[in-house]
């Protein structure tokens, strides 16, 4: 396979008697060492000449390393040394540092691909020697002075989310960086253990098949075969492999203007500030005017879902399945009554969620899903959609979050009368207990006649 030219060195940070950044039980340098020891195959795999500084737990001293940064390959604009690492201070998420000499092209692709495999992306940046600001501050980059070296931290080892990240998804990162890397040097991208070349989607919050599907201009089916699905169930973080095609490709190009900002464009052209970054490979929100940057085609009102109506559902059962309001399905569908009828099928419009309107919060001994919708003024369906869960159980250390903003409330209101429950009274509106609960905070299963609660629609 034609490689360009291109060389590849590895490096797993720290190892031996230097733990880098520890946390508990958990430490950098094996972090470290499992992501560079994936990355090494991977890029033979793909065959891309390649080179690890350490493929063990083994102490290194500096000019070890560099010897091996410096001398395989040669030291040449065409080898690429990377270098894994963990980052510590409390923080959350990714980061890529890119020396003086380079445009931080590959840094901010690398970036994007591990934010497409579901870990936040924090920044790409340069560092300098404070006592020389002409001079890179990592000594793999200063003194490895011709090739292209970048320093990768995956996350923050103190941070509990970021944590679990990293034990569970630190080799989708280091296949992220792969990706991202061949895609760099023009070398056709190959799924992992396979011969045919294709690429691979991380599920995010909010994904269904259908709309991956519309994304990447492919069918549910062709998913569902491709990845041996027996059901449309997603959860985020999954990643399945997409079919090799052309993807659907930008509707225009837009010139930004003085008082333009990424927020009012996406708004304008009905698409996510993050679909814009992404597509566009924009190192940051701010956009200097002038820059010609392209819309992706994927905001049009054929992304919605389609939702086929079932029995017992109702208009308010199926706006909290799906986290939007009962307004929206109104609205989406030209409604004029709650009236729904077996087998109609209604538009689940997609509905943007500000990424900061949500907690991350630890599951306790104790807790469930209903007691965590309690206490945080929401419901547990905009729990469960928000996190994908497929089912009520928690376990205790378990990260999931809280959306902030519940979905707008349509209700009735009913006046309890003698010889009343819960049970009862959902039964007469075609509702849930569980439902009545959540819409009102105050309730519990002792009634009090007289009482006017809220009854879900």
């Amino acid at each position: 396979m034609n490689n360009n030219g291109y060389r590849v060195v590895v490096d797993a940070g720290h190892g031996g008697a230097d733990p880098g950044a520890v946390s508990g039980n958990l430490k950098e340098k094996d972090l470290t060492l499992k992501a560079a020891n994936y990355m090494y195959n991977r890029f033979k795999e793909l065959g891309i000449p390649v080179a690890i500084t350490r493929d063990t737990d083994k102490t290194l001293t500096r000019s070890e390393r560099l010897n091996t940064m410096r001398n395989t390959f040669g030291n040449d604009s065409k080898v690429l040394v990377l270098s894994n690492h963990i980052n510590a201070g409390g923080g959350e998420g990714a980061e890529v540092v890119y020396p003086l000499r380079s445009n931080g092209t590959l840094a901010n692709n690398i970036l994007n691909e591990i934010g497409a495999k579901g870990q936040i992306k924090r920044k790409t940046y340069q560092r300098v020697l404070p006592e020389n600001p002409s001079k890179d501050y990592y000594y793999i980059m200063r003194e490895t002075p011709n090739t292209e070296s970048l320093l990768i931290e995956y996350g923050f080892i103190d941070n509990p989310r970021d944590q679990q990240k990293l034990v569970n998804n630190i080799e989708n990162y280091a296949e992220a960086v792969v990706k991202a890397v061949s895609e760099y040097i023009g070398v056709p991208y190959m799924l992992p253990g396979s011969d045919e070349v294709g690429d691979t989607y991380t599920v995010q919050r909010g994904d269904t098949l259908y709309s991956i599907a519309r994304k990447y201009n492919t069918t549910v089916r062709e998913l569902q075969e491709l990845n041996n699905l027996s059901s449309n169930n997603l959860s985020i973080g999954q990643i399945i492999k997409i079919p090799q095609r052309e993807i659907i490709d930008d509707v225009n190009t837009y010139t930004i203007k003085e008082g333009d900002s990424l927020y009012s464009i996406a708004n304008r052209y009905n698409v996510n500030v993050q679909d814009l970054i992404d597509y566009n490979n924009l190192p940051s929100i701010s956009v200097p005017v002038g820059t010609v940057i392209k819309i992706p085609g994927i905001g049009d009102t054929n992304n919605d879902l389609i939702y086929t109506v079932k029995p017992n559902d109702t208009l308010y059962r199926i706006a909290n399945t799906y986290n939007v309001s009962v307004n929206d399905l109104i609205n989406a569908n030209n409604l004029t009554s709650n009236i729904l009828t077996i087998g109609q099928q209604l538009i689940i419009p997609k509905v943007p969620v500000n990424e900061t309107d949500y907690v991350v919060y630890e599951v306790q001994r104790g807790d469930t899903l209903y007691s965590i919708a309690r206490k945080y003024n929401t419901k547990v369906d905009a729990i469960k959609s928000y996190n994908n869960l497929m089912s009520d159980i928690l376990s205790i250390g378990q990260i999931i979050q809280i959306p902030l903003n519940p979905v707008n409330e349509v209700y009735d209101e009913y006046l309890i009368q003698k010889g009343d429950t819960l049970y009862s009274i959902a039964r007469r509106f075609n509702t849930t207990v569980n439902d009545i609960l959540a819409i009102n905070n105050d309730l519990s299963s002792i009634l009090s006649i007289g009482k006017t609660i809220k009854i879900p629609r």
